[in-house]
């Protein structure tokens, strides 16, 4: 089968179409649309804006996967769409979108939560990986540790309780000066670093497998306004380091007490930070160490797309799962429930 895929949870409007036969799992066209330079302006996302860059964008880009796939209208079975989490402006416009094409062309119409369609991502390059698995999902609005009992059964069994870690990453960039989005050049800083030079706060909590990022945070930038404060030279790649491994600290500890208490032997991470070498080197030998088979996107995949989109909207279409002309976006839910 055929799906056409919406994702406009954020700042990237993104249209794809894969194709699913016989086991195999294919992208034919994965067209994305980034905000990048429009928020830079302001420094993070701006969700009016974000909406109406979504708006402007969806309809051209929908045509340029349909030539990029080489298929046409007829052939689509299905369409899915981001319908929960993410900023309420901007899926609207997918979701909206996406149920005037399922109804104009009479096409079973999918709701997809998008922190699942994160993990379904790996399914594209990891053919053969089965539930049941645990993932971690690390984004710019998510941190969730995720017990997966099946492709649509989730259990979240860990979060972040106020900033998501990618959030985390974006704040302290900012206050060091560099251009938004800065979790890329953090990710390069960092590695020129001393990650030992400065000792922060864990962001893991004691009494589950929670996060909470936003006391590190306050943390770092309450240490380098008291530096500049004082006059003291900052080394920015010794913070960048140190932030790094305080994060990273933190995400180990979490999955030492999650493998302890759930006892798998294959992992998934998934999501946009998930792109972070640092944190992809650490869960590597996390999982290296436990002998759990580790399954990571490519980086293409780690970011929002309508490839992830399509691939969870197939097995909630196995599921049954389907939606009307009421279908209306969901801004928060609990974790990939």
């Amino acid at each position: 089968m055929l799906i056409l895929s919406f994702e406009s949870s954020c700042d990237e409007t993104s249209v794809a179409i894969a194709s699913f036969h016989n086991g195999e799992k294919k992208v034919l066209a994965n067209k994305t649309a980034t905000q990048i330079a429009i928020h830079a302006l302001y420094g993070g996302v701006v969700p009016e804006i974000a909406g109406r860059a979504h708006i402007e964008a969806i309809s051209a880009l929908t045509y340029a996967a349909f030539d990029e796939a080489g298929v046409s209208v007829s052939d689509i079975d299905a369409v899915a769409v981001t319908s929960e989490p993410g900023l309420i402006g901007a899926l609207l416009v997918a979701v909206n979108y996406a149920k005037s094409f399922a109804l104009a062309h009479d096409l079973p119409l999918i709701p997809v939560n998008h922190i699942r369609a994160h993990i379904a991502a790996v399914y594209y390059e990891y053919p053969d990986l089965k539930a049941p698995f645990f993932a971690m999902v690390a984004s710019g609005g998510h941190t969730s540790l995720i017990d997966v009992k099946s492709p649509t059964e989730f259990i979240t069994v860990g979060r972040t309780r106020d900033d998501a870690i990618g959030e985390a990453f974006d704040k302290v960039a900012r206050v060091l000066g560099m251009p938004y989005p800065g979790g890329a050049e953090m990710d390069r800083l960092a590695g020129q670093g001393n990650p030992k030079a400065i000792r922060f706060p864990t962001a893991a909590m004691q009494d589950s497998l929670d996060f909470s990022f936003s006391g590190l945070k306050t943390a770092v930038i309450n240490y380098i306004n008291t530096a500049r404060q004082k006059g003291e030279e900052l080394v920015l790649s010794d913070i960048a380091a140190s932030f790094t491994e305080a994060v990273l600290h933190a995400v180990i500890t979490n999955l030492e007490k999650a493998k302890a208490r759930y006892d798998f032997d294959t992992m998934v991470l998934a999501g946009g930070v998930a792109a972070n070498s640092h944190l992809r080197r650490a869960v590597a030998e996390f999982c290296q160490k436990h002998k759990i088979r580790l399954c990571l996107p490519s980086l293409s995949y780690c970011g929002d797309n309508g490839a992830m989109i399509a691939a969870q909207g197939y097995y909630e279409f196995l599921a049954g799962k389907r939606a009307d002309s009421s279908l209306n976006a969901r801004p928060t839910v609990k974790g990939a429930n």
